[in-house]
């Protein structure tokens, strides 16, 4: 094999709760994390020129090791002593900066491509192992699917299928700094924190409603304040016909869940005439 390529998806939080901050400055958490049918496509190509060379459909992409692609293609070809060069093409569609997990998606699913391109045979687990040191969302985007995720959001397990649903993704033309939205999380004995356990009970009981009916994300509360919009959109979600709608991550994307496809299709078309550049899109779970 000379070559492969690798569709990256994006992920969703459909339950995000931080438990605590923790001595060391990170923040434990305890997240429902969905994997859905947005992608990115990663293009590996062995090369007779040394080194790793990565190109993007982004001019403002970096291509060197600033970018987590690129690390987590060093990471690999280091630990196993690889002299082969290696071409990677990076095409990106999920928005950049969206609390989408894009670039953690890329870089696992650049780990998968080089362990099946260069025969490594490590395991799901030992490339998690090894994908945490890169950033704590890449085990998650490893494993893909429905599961909790816990500690800094490293340990994980796996939850049975969220039920069937259509999402609609709306991505306002700005960004969010992660940064920010966790340093002025307030956490103390007022702090009201999401269900998490009874949107498990909901998945594994395949009950759609009460599902949504639950999803919460402890960061909208920082995030929101700061950009009402976001607010905004998840109102015309609900208002078109979402079961429930959402900030994934730290935002700014929003994402409502629906149980009719028209339904999604023509609350996309509402959302894409808000005054905020939303990138739309509707998609479905990612299994």
């Amino acid at each position: 094999m000379n070559s492969i390529w690798i569709n990256a998806p994006a992920k969703i939080n459909l339950g995000l709760d931080v438990i605590r901050r923790r001595e060391d400055g990170y923040h434990e958490v305890k997240m429902i994390m969905q994997s859905i049918r947005l992608f990115d496509r990663l293009t590996l190509a062995k090369s007779r020129t040394p080194g790793i060379h990565l190109s993007t459909n982004l001019s403002f992409l970096p291509t060197n090791e600033d970018n987590l692609v690129y690390k987590s293609a060093k990471l690999l070809l280091d630990a196993f002593d690889i002299k082969s060069g290696l071409d990677i093409r990076l095409d990106k569609r999920i928005p950049v900066a969206a609390g989408m997990a894009g670039g953690s998606t890329d870089a696992a699913s650049c780990m998968l491509a080089i362990n099946r391109l260069f025969g490594l045979k490590l395991s799901i687990n030992q490339l998690m192992d090894m994908g945490v040191k890169l950033g704590a969302d890449i085990p998650y985007c490893l494993l893909k699917g429905t599961a909790l995720s816990e500690g800094i959001g490293e340990i994980l397990s796996p939850l049975p299928k969220a039920p069937d649903c259509y999402v609609l993704i709306a991505k306002p033309g700005f960004h969010v700094s992660t940064r920010f939205v966790y340093a002025n999380l307030k956490l103390d004995e007022t702090t009201i924190h999401p269900d998490i356990d009874c949107m498990i009970s909901c998945i594994r009981d395949n009950d759609l409603y009460g599902m949504c009916s639950h999803m919460a994300n402890i960061l909208e509360t920082v995030t929101i304040p700061e950009h009402p919009e976001i607010e905004t959109i998840k109102s015309t979600m609900r208002e078109n016909g979402a079961l429930g709608a959402l900030m994934s991550g730290s935002g700014p994307t929003v994402f409502g869940i629906f149980d009719d496809f028209d339904k999604a299709k023509a609350a996309k078309e509402v959302c894409r005439q808000l005054p905020y550049r939303c990138f739309v899109f509707v998609t479905d779970l990612y299994r």
